[in-house]
């Protein structure tokens, strides 16, 4: 079936947020600012339903797991029976230089709350990372 493909072809993207963080070795907080900015600015498109342009703005690792067809598919069969976001409240980051399943590079996990009109507690996880050009762009996401 199509979508259990696309499903899968999202599984791989969203293994970046899953699994224990390894300890950053210093302070990271202007890191963590900036994935936090870049994150913030990339949901605001996929809480508009603009998945497509997500996908452009996403990491080279994220664009190199799925076909952009295949993240609005998987986007829109994930957000949409969500409803409209009600609230998000970020409750935790954490910057890392390795993630299980990952390539060594700097990432930072973002973990919100947030509340949708038809779901009353979800939990995202939003993993941007420092991509080649040294910019911060998102290359996970993951909700439940």
């Amino acid at each position: 079936m199509n979508s259990r493909r696309t499903s899968a072809a999202a599984g791989l993207v969203f293994f970046l947020t899953i699994g224990s963080v390894a300890a950053p070795t210093w302070s990271a907080d202007s890191h963590e600012d900036a994935a936090q900015a870049a994150a913030e600015s990339w949901l605001k498109l996929v809480d508009a339903e603009r998945y497509g342009e997500s996908w452009e703005g996403a990491a080279a690792l994220f664009k190199g797991a799925l076909t952009r067809e295949q993240w609005v598919q998987a986007a829109s069969g994930a957000r949409g029976p969500l409803g409209d976001l009600v609230s998000r409240k970020i409750s935790s980051r954490q910057y890392t230089e390795q993630l299980p399943g990952a390539p060594d590079g700097k990432y930072v996990v973002l973990q919100f709350d947030a509340v949708y009109e038809n779901k009353a507690s979800a939990v995202e996880r939003v993993t941007p990372m420092l991509d080649a050009d040294g910019v911060w762009r998102v290359s996970g996401y993951f909700i439940k």
